[in-house]
C-alpha cells in the first residue's frame, strides 16, 4: 500500500505560485489575443470608414464639379448665343440699310431715260403671259419711255417666239406719280397681273439675292454644315 504524505506549507506555497503564474500567463495571452483582435477589427472598421468618407467626399466633389461644369457650359452657351444674336442683328441692320438706300435711289434712277430697263421688264412680261394682247400700266411721265420699250420688246419677242403680240398702254389706270417707276403687265383682259415695278423687283431682289449678298459682305457662315 502507498502512503499519502501531506504537503508542507512550502510545497503548498510553491504550488499556489505555480498556479498563479500559469493563470497570469493565460490571462496575459488572452488579453493580447483580445487586444490583437480589437486592433484588427479597429483597423478594418477604420479602413471601411476612411473608404466610405473618401467615397462620399469624391462623390460630393464630382457632383460639385459636374454642377460647376454645367453652369460654366450654360454661361458660355448663353454668352455665345447673345453674341451671335447681336452679330446677326447688326448684319440685318446693315442689309436693311442697304436696301433702304437702294429704295431711296430708285426714284432718282427712274427720273432719267431708263427705256432699256423698261424694255427688259416688258419683255419678261411678254414671255410670262405668252398672249396675243397685253396691257401695260406705267407712270404718266414714263409714257414716252414705255412706248420706246414696247417697240423694242415686240420686235425681240417676235424674233424669239415667231409670232407677234399687241401691247397697249392702259392710260386710264396709270401708276401713281410718286411711285419709283417700272410697269405693271396685264394679261387675259386684266385678270392676270405681273408686278414689274422697280419697287417690286427690289423686294424680290432682297429675297433672292440675300444669300449671295450675305456671302459677299460677311463671308461663309462656318456654323452652317450645308450651303445652298
Amino acid at each position: 500500500m502507498s502512503q499519502i504524505h501531506a504537503l508542507t506549507d512550502d510545497q503548498v506555497s510553491s504550488e499556489l505560485k505555480k498556479m498563479t503564474a500559469f493563470i497570469r500567463q493565460e490571462a496575459l495571452e488572452k488579453a493580447r489575443e483580445i487586444q490583437l483582435k480589437a486592433d484588427e477589427e479597429f483597423a478594418i472598421e477604420k479602413s471601411k470608414l476612411v473608404r466610405s468618407e473618401t467615397a462620399a467626399i469624391d462623390a460630393q466633389y464630382a457632383s460639385k464639379y459636374k454642377t460647376a461644369s454645367m453652369s460654366r457650359q450654360i454661361t458660355l452657351s448663353t454668352l455665345a448665343n447673345k453674341t451671335r444674336l447681336r452679330v446677326l442683328g447688326a448684319r440685318q441692320d446693315l442689309l436693311d440699310d442697304l436696301f433702304d438706300r437702294a429704295r431711296g435711289r430708285l426714284g432718282d434712277f427712274s427720273k432719267g431715260d431708263y427705256s432699256e430697263v423698261l424694255r427688259g421688264l416688258l419683255l419678261e412680261g411678254l414671255y410670262a403671259m405668252n398672249e396675243s394682247k397685253i396691257a401695260v400700266q406705267a407712270r404718266k411721265r414714263d409714257t414716252d419711255g414705255v412706248k420706246k420699250a414696247i417697240e423694242g420688246a415686240k420686235k425681240e419677242y417676235k424674233e424669239n417666239m415667231g409670232r407677234e403680240t399687241d401691247v397697249v398702254i392702259d392710260e386710264k389706270n396709270p401708276l401713281a406719280d410718286e411711285s419709283t417707276g417700272g410697269i405693271m403687265v396685264l394679261g387675259t383682259g386684266g385678270k392676270i397681273t405681273l408686278n414689274n415695278t422697280l419697287e417690286e423687283r427690289l423686294n424680290l431682289l432682297s429675297v433672292d439675292a440675300l444669300p449671295q449678298l450675305r456671302l459677299t459682305l460677311f463671308g461663309e457662315n462656318t456654323n452652317r454644315k450645308f450651303t445652298t
